[in-house]
């Protein structure tokens, strides 16, 4: 067995703040990668190799160690979207001046993309279309068996996993303990049992994912996906050994469901490539117009908008980093259908403070809610009222995260919502939460 000398690059450049003020990647998502890579070093250091860190730019680092080690290859991920593809454009480029081969490999989705039923260009614009062809003519590919030991990295510098404080943040970790999501495979693998096979919370999966409190109304294994600790086709076998041996239903199916979604948008984005970043989307809509409104948006973070389901959501967001499906695209909608505000200023937001932040994902679902994706209804709204009526009948969700509202009724809490409508959607009211 040859030497494989496995290998992090930590970017800076992912940590700088954007122009809004916050930074690319929070803290949130920071302690998670960090506790990954304990968790991956503590793994390779059981099999007999290491992870050697590096911070600094990849495709400058990776040089350094490929040629100090006169590897024959490098592997890597391959990913779908411009600032990654440019990474890897430079990656390679800098290699073969070392005639040093790059092998790009395919596994961050489901399907695999040479299995796909059709030519990339030919990918349906909408996803019940897509999920159809999947289900018939495509196969999920039997999962690789792991390592059981590995050759020692050899003579090279292992370097150091950085701390908050190191990349720039004021917290320890230990003030951000106590979260729900611990990074690193052996807590993806531990949730992954727990949520099949130890609960069975997935028989119920289907009548349950729309839940706003608590830890088990859904799988909540999208962070670990995002970061590659564990893998779509993980999952799927999984559930396919409890289809078997348990139970097959709706609820089953759901979770698989779920996990195509999100292999959709992934396509998606390699269909259409740099239109998914662009303010007229996909669609190259230029009709549609949106407002630059620093003082709104400001209030959409903070969860101060004033309506108080919305400022629910964001307020969790804002202290945990998670935020429900539902929550998504309730938030979401209001951002740009209620406040009209530029979509993709919501979609950077998201891509800083969510935990389990996906490139696809998360820019595939703003196009879709803004109406310039992949929906095929354009106008689809939620009627924020109607949605909290429906999913936190008793307001014990804004309740939890308002305290503020904590001694009021539902009944008090509707009557501070605006009573007049506005033309085509829902008027945004600015309710004053009174201060705790």
């Amino acid at each position: 067995m040859g030497r494989v000398i496995p290998v992090y690059v930590i970017d800076p450049r992912q940590f700088e703040e954007t122009k809004f003020g916050f930074r690319k990647t929070s803290k949130f998502r920071a302690q998670f990668l960090l506790e990954s890579l304990r968790d991956l070093k503590n793994n390779l250091q059981e099999l007999g190799s290491d992870l050697i860190i590096r911070i600094g730019k990849p495709e400058e680092e990776l040089l350094k160690v490929a040629e100090a080690q006169n590897v024959l290859y490098v592997l890597a991920s391959k990913e779908v979207t411009q600032e990654e593809t440019s990474l890897e454009f430079e990656l390679s480029k800098g290699l073969k001046g070392l005639n040093i081969d790059i092998e790009l490999v395919w596994g961050a989705t489901l399907y695999h993309v040479r299995d796909l039923p059709f030519q990339i260009k030919f990918l349906p614009d909408v996803f019940t279309e897509f999920r159809k062809k999947m289900d018939v003519h495509a196969k999920v590919r039997r999962l690789f068996s792991p390592p059981k030991e590995l050759n020692p990295v050899g003579d090279i510098s292992v370097g150091k996993i950085p701390s908050l404080r190191d990349l720039g943040f004021e917290e320890t970790e230990d003030e951000m303990t106590g979260q729900f999501f611990k990074g690193g495979e052996t807590a993806a693998l531990e949730r992954l049992n727990d949520f099949i096979w130890e609960t069975e919370n997935i028989k119920t999966y289907k009548e349950t994912r729309n839940n706003l409190l608590g830890d088990d109304f859904s799988s909540k294994l999208s962070a670990w996906i995002s970061l590659g600790c564990i893998s779509p086709r993980k999952i799927y076998t999984e559930v396919k050994r409890f289809e078997k041996k348990v139970i097959k239903n709706e609820s089953t199916y759901w979770l698989i469901f779920e996990l195509i979604w999100r292999d959709y948008f992934h396509l998606v984005a390699l269909k259409y490539g740099i239109r998914l970043f662009k303010r007229s989307g996909i669609q190259h809509d230029l009709k549609k117009t949106w407002k630059q409104d620093r003082k709104a948006f400001q209030k959409w973070m903070e969860g101060e908008t004033g309506i108080p389901f919305v400022d629910a959501n964001m307020r969790e967001l804002k202290a945990t980093g998670f935020m429900s499906n539902r929550g998504r695209q309730i938030v979401a909608s209001f951002f740009t259908k209620d406040l009209k505000l530029e979509w993709w200023w919501g979609a950077i937001y998201f891509e800083s403070v969510l935990i389990d932040y996906d490139v696809c994902s998360n820019w595939g679902n703003w196009n879709y809610i803004a109406g310039i994706g992949n929906d095929p209804l354009p106008n689809r709204y939620f009627h924020i009222m109607k949605q909290a009526e429906r999913y936190d009948p008793d307001g014990a969700f804004v309740k939890n995260w308002i305290p503020e509202l904590s001694g009021l009724s539902m009944e008090q809490i509707k009557a501070q919502y605006h009573s007049e409508m506005g033309v085509g959607a829902y008027p945004v009211p600015m309710m004053e939460i009174p201060k705790a």
